[in-house]
């Protein structure tokens, strides 16, 4: 799965991150917004997803491709040797023939598959009066009824404890997507919200693998400018710190992916050792290298100058997430600034 790009709040991408969720926790997706069909489905089987075969279906329907349309197999408890496809719509704008594409969805996977399909919509806009949930039309006494369930995420607005108190991983997806859907044009809101929900993360008794995906789907969820997201990076280390639990950012997924790992467990778990500074900084050097090609020896010279493991671990952030060198330059002059009025 490739990084998403650095965006602006108002930019945000909703089809992404939820997709994406869906892929990981599609059995928590079940269970946290259909929990009656959860309860018929036979889990111990698995389940399939059918992209592939989703986009043939609907490649001719002139619909326009569909990011966060998911397509699954999966097996009833009360009929073993049944198949039940279900078509998830992550629907996060209004759209005037939503109902109409959804029954052309239906009748087009059932002509594909001759199975029984049922339509779940989680409804991601931000338009609390609309609720499609049919689409009919008749003629001469002839009538076609097409009815689906839906979710609105709105309405979760008023359940927000529960959703604090929550340890189903959609729980957070619909918190995240709540904040950063009512603060476009607000990113100093944004980053007060995004800094709860992160945190959170911590107190819902995940495991690590999950704090560190779910870490990253907030994190794509709720973009800021790059001079918010490094006050929000340097609010996460110091409150790992404080709280003294593993750094969970999207530095350590960079790291593993290019053999760094070694380096970065010991820069950062050794405190103030000289040997743990200078493996921090070379872990720098190396995400940069790897990330940038060329290195300026100004860089090099400014990484060197920090002499405190703290500083070293937001700037591992800055080099594992920032777009280019000039802005990796930027923060470590800040930090570098910092240092100095101490």
């Amino acid at each position: 799965m490739s990084p998403h790009p650095n965006q602006n709040a108002e930019n945000t991408d909703y089809d992404g991150p939820w997709k994406e969720a869906l892929e990981i926790y599609f059995q928590d997706f079940m269970e946290f917004f259909f929990p009656e069909a959860y309860e018929s489905i036979d889990w111990s089987r698995g389940y399939e997803f059918l992209d592939k075969e989703f986009q043939k279906i609907i490649r001719d329907a002139e619909l326009g491709k569909r990011l966060a349309d998911k397509l699954v197999r999966v097996w009833l408890k009360d009929q073993q040797a049944a198949l039940v496809l279900i078509h998830l719509e992550i629907q996060s704008q209004y759209e005037a023939d939503f109902t109409e594409r959804m029954f052309v969805y239906n009748y087009r996977i059932f002509d594909s598959y001759r199975l029984p399909v049922a339509t779940l919509v989680v409804l991601a806009d931000n338009r609390p009066n609309w609720t499609p949930q049919e689409f009919s039309y008749q003629l001469w006494g002839s009538e076609t009824q097409f009815r689906f369930p839906s979710v609105k995420l709105l309405d979760y607005q008023s359940q927000w404890e529960q959703l604090e108190q929550e340890t189903n991983p959609f729980a957070v997806m619909v918190m995240a997507h709540l904040k950063s859907q009512a603060t476009r044009q607000q990113p100093n809101e944004r980053l007060k919200w995004k800094l709860e929900v992160t945190k959170s993360l911590y107190r819902r008794g995940y495991s690590r693998q999950d704090i560190l995906e779910l870490f990253r789907l907030v994190n794509w969820l709720m973009n800021l400018p790059e001079e918010l997201e490094r006050s929000f990076n340097t609010e996460i280390a110091n409150y790992e710190e404080d709280q003294k639990m593993p750094y969970i950012t999207p530095l350590e997924r960079f790291a593993q992916e290019k053999g760094l790992e070694q380096g970065l467990e010991q820069g950062l778990e050794q405190g103030l050792e000289q040997g743990a500074l200078r493996r921090s900084r070379e872990a720098v050097f190396e995400i940069l290298a790897a990330r940038f090609t060329a290195v300026p020896s100004s860089l090099t010279e400014g990484v060197n100058q920090l002499d405190d493991v703290q500083p070293l671990k937001a700037l591992l952030v800055q080099a594992a997430t920032l777009p280019s060198l000039e802005a990796f330059e930027e923060a470590l002059q800040q930090l570098l600034s910092d240092s100095d009025s101490d």
